[in-house]
């Protein structure tokens, strides 16, 4: 299978160099000091990033077309939809060893740094699988509708402990880690020991649960558009956006009950639609008026349960 791509060497290396533009500029002057993200910085972030995302994608439509432009933003939304799955399980990491509030967007910023380059790594490989070998779209399909049967069944079980887990007792094990916290500090001397801090621990779930998700959703993306440039930038926007929507919603996530049971419905949608390419193409107005369905109308209804639910605490008896 022939790939096509619009992107030239100038615009990966103009991309690119945007991206780490954006990442010193973030870390070195706006995050210098570790401080508490709080709701005000975190929405203008969010909106900082989401305008970025919808700039670049007129620019698509402006220079490549419509069609190329709708499968960024079909995309972008997929990759912004998954990547809130990322955020519970971040809260319930921070939660679990008690990270600071005010080195938590340090570890993200790490964390996400060395999921950009997971991503791309794994975004070159499935090109070059889906170039060499037509039936991997099958493969794809299939694995995404069974993650979705997964992620539904395991909807309602209980969080894991996870101190009590093989990543905990494995990493202790192999690396002398010491019982609090040094500041922003991944590593810390006591006496005399160089030791790793639980942040570092902390970091190296992160980027493996950042592995995980790109399992997941790279295949997604495949989906609705084979071209290595939209796929890789449409899920670079959704990552650099990844912080500042994790401390918009972290203390929200139960506002947002049924957003899970969306991700579901994406994940089995864009499943069946890499099942059906042989027989029926999707186009991708469609793809992406029923992806920005289900994220509506997960978002409404879970805005919808919340706002009955204060309604029914705040009635008198």
């Amino acid at each position: 299978m022939e790939i096509t791509s619009i992107g030239s060497p100038a615009l990966w290396a103009g991309f690119i160099l945007f991206v780490l533009g954006m990442l010193a500029l973030d870390l070195g002057v706006f995050h210098r000091k570790a401080h508490v993200v709080g709701y005000k910085e975190a929405a203008i972030w969010s909106g900082v990033w989401i305008g970025l995302a919808l700039v670049f994608n007129a620019g698509i439509g402006w220079f490549f077309g419509a069609e190329r432009a709708g499968e960024f933003l079909a995309g972008y939304l997929i990759e912004k939809s998954l990547s809130v799955d990322n955020i519970f399980v971040f809260v319930m990491i921070f939660g679990a060893f008690a990270v600071p509030p005010a080195v938590q967007h340090r570890v993200l910023f790490w964390g996400i740094l060395g999921a950009l380059v997971m991503r791309a790594a794994l975004i070159f490989a499935g090109a070059a699988l889906v170039a060499s070998f037509h039936g991997v779209m099958y493969v794809f399909g299939a694995f995404l509708i069974f993650t979705a049967v997964k992620l539904l069944v395991d909807m309602n079980k209980p969080p894991k402990n996870l101190k009590e887990g093989w990543f905990y007792r494995t990493f202790t094990r192999l690396v002398p880690t010491a019982e609090r916290y040094d500041g922003a500090r991944f590593f810390t001397r006591i006496d005399g020991r160089r030791l790793a801090t639980p942040l570092l621990m902390v970091l190296v779930m992160v980027e493996l649960t950042d592995l995980v998700f790109a399992v997941d959703s790279i295949p997604a993306i495949f989906a609705v558009t084979s071209d290595p440039f939209i796929v890789f930038t449409s899920n670079i926007f959704a990552l650099l956006g990844l912080r500042s929507l994790y401390f918009l919603l972290a203390g929200m996530m139960e506002r947002f009950r049924y957003l899970k049971v969306g991700l579901v419905g994406i994940l089995m949608f864009v499943g069946a639609k890499l099942l059906l390419a042989g027989v029926w193409k999707i186009p991708i107005a469609v793809s992406l008026a029923v992806i920005a369905g289900i994220l509506a109308v997960a978002v409404g209804a879970s805005l919808w349960r919340d706002a009955h639910r204060q309604r029914s605490v705040a009635a008198p008896l």
